[in-house]
């Protein structure tokens, strides 16, 4: 294993980055591209491993991203996708680093904000590429000894060697040039004093660049105001932590306000499904589980979880590490539901008490799976009820690879979005689309204000013909019994 020095740093002709390549960065930015794009760093960027890189005095968000970077052996233009893997002499470790606060002077180059000297950390080794399967990589990122992020090169967007030829399309590519490939969902932003680690294996973890190290320090000479001064706000706060929970910001479209919540728990899911019902929603129920607590009425916004089915080479390079199951665990908001797709599985367990504990410490509202728990004594024990299909004491990989979290799934028979309201109680569980959220609310409320009337007219002894539902001369018996109430309340 060769480790790289100042030799090959001096070499690299150009630095090449891939803006958006793996689905879980592309998932957590909302928007998938159709084809690669790229931006140049400056090789002036570049640097060793155990490197100091300064954060600009006057900038808030310096931020670090995992990736792995190609190395060019053989230069080339025009090259086939088939070929392109010959013109990789190396794989290594990088950091695509950048201050957001930049990001807006120079529309979209990413020259300040990416190019500044140090923020293109590479090393400590060099892996042959000839000696590795460019779609069996895999990239950790450690943000102060934390893992934070961890993928692997299965599904790419866009492959190593689709890259290689399309950029060697229009611009021949050089020995030493390095291209930066993508980052994985998990990036985020560092500060003074903090260290990065980024190490790249092979799947099977048999060989390894050893972990680059960069040490974050804070920079002393404020930028001169005849340039672009640093400007932040909570947009680049989010992008730059990759959510609005991790910046520390309130939600920006909040989907369940306390006044909304309130409502809600105050209505049974029965209610609500009937009032669901006449807005043309029939398939809005999870249906098939049951429920540790099944006296409590839950109320929270949905992050979900997809399972896909086990299959031995996808679990070895996804089932373990930072996995998505444990990414959705170590992320769930306070108040938040987890839902997790597991196509009505029930040969094994797809929480079990460790996680569930997890997600309980984090706040979250309630735990739904339409697959089977493990260590069921433990997690019917905590405070936090959990919705599910069945008992089961296999391991998730028995049947389930953890694949992705935060999109569109299927749980339960209906479809459910991250965002979307959900509702719980003994009789099921429901999910509720925002949008329609506060109609459904106020008019359930209603609904079982009459209800309640009903019940006590039927408890006096009347029959149920014009009563349930009320024709229009009990209608009206109704109306005035809510008049003289609401009187009775105002006079208090």
């Amino acid at each position: 294993m060769e480790q790289l020095d100042d030799a090959i740093l001096q070499a690299a002709r150009k630095v090449i980055a891939v803006h958006i390549n793996y689905p879980s960065r592309a998932a957590q930015r909302g928007r998938t591209p159709a084809q690669p794009s790229y931006f140049l760093k400056p090789p002036s960027s570049l640097a060793l491993s155990r490197a100091s890189v300064e954060r600009p005095a006057g900038c808030e968000l310096l931020g670090f991203e995992g990736e792995i970077a190609l190395v060019i052996g053989t230069p080339g233009r025009l090259i086939d996708p088939a070929d392109a893997w010959r013109h990789v002499a190396w794989v290594t470790a990088s950091n695509d680093l950048g201050v957001y606060d930049l990001r807006y002077a120079d529309k979209g180059s990413n020259l300040r904000s990416k190019g500044g000297d140090g923020f293109t950390p590479v090393g400590p080794g060099l892996i042959p590429a000839d000696s590795v399967d460019p779609t069996r990589l895999r990239i950790r990122t450690w943000h102060n000894g934390e893992v934070v992020q961890d993928d692997t090169t299965e599904d790419l967007l866009f492959p190593f060697s689709r890259l290689i030829a399309d950029l060697s399309q229009l611009l021949t590519l050089e020995t030493g040039d390095i291209i930066l490939t993508g980052t994985p969902s998990g990036a985020s932003v560092a500060h003074p004093g903090d260290t990065i680690e980024i190490e790249v294996t092979d799947t099977g973890g048999t060989v390894s660049t050893g972990r680059l190290s960069t040490r974050v320090v804070e920079g002393q000479t404020p930028l001169a105001d005849f340039g672009a001064q640093p400007k932040s706000d909570d947009t680049q706060r989010e992008e730059a932590y990759g959510s609005r929970e991790a910046a520390g910001l309130p939600a920006s479209s909040p989907g369940l306000g306390a006044e909304l919540k309130a409502k809600l728990e105050q209505v049974a899911t029965a209610t609500l499904s009937s009032q669901l019902r006449k807005r043309g929603l029939n398939n809005v129920s999870i249906d098939g589980l049951q429920a540790t607590r099944p006296e409590r009425r839950v109320v929270g916004l949905a992050r979900t979880l997809r399972f896909v089915p086990n299959r031995e080479d996808l679990f070895e390079t996804h089932g373990g590490g930072f996995n998505a199951q444990k990414r959705a665990i170590d992320t769930v908001g306070e108040g938040e539901i987890l839902v997790m797709e597991a196509r009505g599985e029930k040969g094994t367990g797809t929480i079990g008490d460790i996680l569930a504990l997890r997600a309980q410490v984090r706040g979250a509202a309630a735990i739904i799976t339409d697959g089977g728990v493990r260590d069921y004594a433990a997690v019917a024990a905590m405070e936090i009820p959990t919705w599910f299909a069945n008992p089961h004491p296999a391991v998730l990989g028995r049947k389930h690879v953890p694949w992705d979290i935060d999109l569109t799934i299927a749980c339960g028979g209906t479809t459910v979005q991250p965002g979307d309201i959900i509702v719980a109680d003994a009789d099921g569980v429901l999910v509720i689309p925002p949008s329609l959220a506060e109609s459904v609310a106020d008019d359930a409320l209603a609904q079982e204000r009459e209800e309640v009337f009903i019940a006590q007219m039927v408890s006096e002894g009347h029959g149920v013909d014009g009563l349930y539902p009320m024709n229009a001369q009990w209608r009206a018996r109704y109306e005035e019994h809510r008049a003289q109430h609401d009187a009775g309340r105002m006079g208090e």
